[in-house]
């Protein structure tokens, strides 16, 4: 009958309905587990060894030789991480530099253009190392690079002794 032929109608809609809502999820899921695989760690030099620096005035810095860049959220043109999702992410970096009485070594960790942290060391002689790292709750397309302070020198080589890293650790 007409009445059971628009029942059938309607049964097979919702079962369409229904489909198309379990195939909306899944292509969620799997959207949602890439997103959160964001990780990279990234050398200054691809190769040879150079002191970078003085400069008259703060300057970002590029870390150009990549070692991992899962996601594809750091851009070794730029030096910028570009937040691919809303998140706690960490970051951390490593300078190092040599010793001088007039120059020190350090940069800034930056977010968009606030200054987060910073890692400096100055002292007469040798190389000079330092560290820092923060965890920061990132929008959708903030970034976040480092920064060398204007007036130092960043020294590196094969070594890769100056890295910035940062992953994701969970989306919010």
């Amino acid at each position: 009958t007409l009445k059971e032929l628009e029942l059938q109608k309607n049964e097979l809609e919702k079962l369409q309905l229904q489909q198309q809502q379990q195939i909306q999820t899944a292509v969620k899921g799997l959207f949602s587990l890439k997103v959160r695989q964001v990780a990279f760690s990234a050398a200054l030099l691809v190769s040879g060894g150079e002191i970078i620096g003085p400069f008259n005035t703060d300057t970002n810095l590029i870390f150009k030789n990549v070692i991992e860049n899962i996601g594809n959220a750091y851009n070794p043109q730029t030096g910028l991480f570009t937040a691919p999702v809303r998140g706690a992410y960490h970051f951390e970096f490593y300078i190092h530099g040599p010793g001088e009485t007039s120059h020190g070594s350090g940069a800034a960790l930056m977010k968009n253009e606030q200054l987060i942290c910073i890692a400096y060391e100055q002292q007469t002689s040798l190389w000079v190392n330092s560290a820092n790292g923060a965890t920061l709750l990132l929008e959708v397309g903030d970034v976040v690079f480092l920064r060398q302070w204007k007036n130092t020198k960043i020294g590196d080589n094969n070594n890769n002794h100056n890295t910035f890293s940062g992953h994701l650790l969970f989306i919010m």
